[in-house]
């Protein structure tokens, strides 16, 4: 474990947008049988989802989730220092879609911006990167926005479909005058990655690797349609890393920092499906009712999963709240951390249409 601590960031306010239109789980009972769906959302835990529109991109959902959170807390855009978007499925091949982002929030060109493209794991990874520039440099305040549109890439034949949801979140994290004398603002993180299981969740073709690949949808071994243009999961490899290497470093982290698990007033975790995380809130030991659910409503959005969960529970509430965060997916890569976050600044899920009409490049 790569383990990280800082006393002198905080979390500041976070906002999250998901696309409009509503898909819910029974839609699908045609295309893949009444029973098998059923079965999916006992199992998962998604009833419904949120898909974005053909026009729509993960940038489009962050932006409105920035827009949002810097309105509501009247954050002058002159004054943000750094914006790290990190997103799966990016604008384009080139420029960083960060740089579009600046532009779009009309933020400084003295404000450092770049993209990372970790998927359930990034929000994390994000806040550690963002926890780490603060401290080597004169900036201040940084926006860390996620956003995936997962919805995409993943064949409208495959039964994974189900449980995939669209999102976008905004995130301030700011720079203490003075490192905190006690817990309040102390962020602890640890993170892995294993990429020998790259193969385990992966979208083959559409970059550089496999540029030949063939756009027809074949029946593959598991039995679902897709083309090596579409997202691919080997649930084998996935259910296993989730079983065994997600709860261990859990309790690695725990012990190095001798936490007692009753003593986080609550979990917040990537939401891949609710039989996974009860398992994981067992095995690290705490009361399941500290575990904060979304994916009932949103599904699995990937990296915005965790900031979406928090504005998802947390947007009506006021006071500190001790918080285990985790991530942990693609890669792969699993990441997590300990947060005192107060809520006063965290606000609704906000649902949108928008798109970028600028983005489009005319000939």
């Amino acid at each position: 474990m790569i383990s990280a601590e800082f006393n002198n960031i905080k979390i500041s306010g976070i906002a999250a947008a998901v696309p409009t239109k509503v898909v819910n789980a029974h839609e699908y009972d045609e295309l893949f049988g009444e029973d098998t769906v059923s079965k999916n959302i006992a199992t998962t835990g998604v009833k419904e989802s949120h898909h974005a529109s053909k026009e729509q991109t993960s940038s489009d959902l962050a932006y409105v989730a920035a827009k949002r959170l810097m309105d509501e807390m009247n954050i002058d855009p002159e004054s943000i220092d750094i914006l790290i978007f990190t997103a799966a499925y990016l604008d384009y091949q080139v420029p960083p879609t960060a740089c579009v982002l600046q532009k779009r929030l009309g933020l400084s060109t003295d404000c450092i911006v770049f993209d990372n493209n970790l998927g359930c794991s990034g929000y994390i990874y994000g806040l550690q990167t963002m926890g780490s520039i603060l401290n080597s440099s004169s900036a201040k305040r940084g926006l860390l926005l996620t956003g995936d549109i997962t919805s995409k890439v993943v064949s409208p034949f495959d039964k994974s479909r189900m449980i995939f949801g669209d999102g976008g979140t905004a995130t301030l994290i700011e720079k203490l005058d003075s490192p905190s004398g006690d817990e309040t603002n102390l962020i602890r993180i640890g993170m892995k990655s294993d990429g020998s299981r790259f193969k385990s969740i992966i979208v083959p073709a559409g970059a550089y690797r496999n540029v030949d690949a063939s756009r027809e949808r074949t029946e593959w071994s598991d039995g679902n349609t897709r083309s090596d243009y579409d997202l691919y999961m080997n649930g084998m490899d996935v259910f296993s890393f989730s079983m065994t290497d997600v709860p261990k470093l859990a309790k690695e982290f725990m012990d190095k920092y001798e936490y007692d698990p009753n003593e986080f007033d609550a979990y917040i975790f990537h939401q891949p499906n609710l039989f996974i995380l009860k398992h994981l809130i067992k095995k690290i030991g705490a009361d399941k009712e500290k575990m904060k659910i979304s994916l009932d409503r949103y599904g699995n959005t990937s990296v915005c999963s965790i900031p979406l969960t928090l504005c998802d529970a947390f947007h009506d509430e006021s006071g500190e709240q001790k918080l285990f965060l985790y991530g942990f997916g693609v890669g792969l890569s699993w990441a997590c951390a300990s947060v005192t976050i107060d809520t006063t600044n965290i606000y609704s899920v906000e649902c949108t249409d928008d798109y970028y009409k600028e983005g489009f490049v005319e000939h």
